[in-house]
């Protein structure tokens, strides 16, 4: 009876996160500018007028912002990851909980303080503002990732190729590089996935080059161009989707998992 009620549950919980997805792909390729029951048939249409120049524009900002922002907060998490678990520093829970504080403050606040911020030291609102918003986003979650990669590293691995004569540059990128590799890819799709999607901070910090999520937005005031919204939504989620999944099957490879009954 439990076990009953568990997979009730869990059903439940995973169409209550799923099945309002599902109506992204559905309205998509329905041949009416109307969401709505029944469908009234099959068009690719909307997937043809994603040829906008203004849409393609948003896309190469959005393009560029994760990426920018996927290098940086994987290298800042890379460093910290490495400093607070292989070395004894002091404080080292407060350093964490700092880093990770930009997590609980919600979104439309950190926007606000940001454009404040910036307005208050004479920055001008651009793409690489956005660059600065979304890396205390996507930081705390590289360092997630990357510490608990750390965690399964031998630090004796390094010690020992320094027996063997290699300065630490060379100890780096023939040991600890190799070994951290999958964490740092799970760690670049996770944080650009987390940046790509990202809109509060975008839509205050962006000014006139506006990311994707932001001209989506903008796109909402008018309904005939809803249904193309809802294809370039169900190609996001597909990319989105795939980006994820191999992020945590690179995440997982290497780490030892423990053996039952041992």
């Amino acid at each position: 009876m439990k076990n009953r009620t568990l997979l009730a549950y869990a059903c439940f919980y995973l169409a209550f996160l799923y099945l309002p997805v599902l109506v992204l792909p559905i309205f998509s390729f329905n041949n009416s500018a109307f969401i709505a029951f029944p469908l009234t048939g099959f068009t690719t249409r909307w997937y043809e007028a994603l040829a906008d120049s203004a849409l393609q524009q948003a896309l190469v900002n959005s393009l560029k912002v994760g990426v920018v922002t996927a290098l940086l907060s994987t290298l800042l998490g890379l460093l910290a990851a490495k400093a607070v678990t292989q070395y004894r520093l002091r404080g080292r829970g407060v350093a964490l909980g700092m880093i990770s504080l930009p997590l609980f403050i919600p979104d439309i606040v950190l926007g606000i303080s940001l454009l404040l911020l910036l307005g208050t030291i004479g920055l001008p609102l651009s793409l690489a503002s956005v660059v600065l918003g979304h890396l205390l986003i996507c930081a705390p979650f590289s360092l997630a990732v990357l510490v608990a990669r750390f965690e399964g590293f031998d630090p004796n691995l390094e010690e020992a190729s320094a027996d063997l004569g290699e300065d630490r540059w060379m100890t780096f990128w023939r040991v600890t590089f190799p070994l951290m590799l999958p964490g740092i890819i799970a760690s670049l799709l996770l944080t650009f996935i987390t940046s790509f999607d990202e809109f509060l901070v975008a839509y205050f910090l962006s000014g006139t080059q506006a990311t994707l999520p932001v001209y989506i937005w903008s796109q909402l005031r008018f309904p005939a161009r809803l249904p193309m919204v809802l294809a370039l939504g169900t190609i996001i989620l597909c990319v989105s989707v795939v980006l994820v999944v191999l992020a945590e099957k690179l995440r997982n490879q290497g780490v030892k998992k423990p053996m039952v009954g041992a």
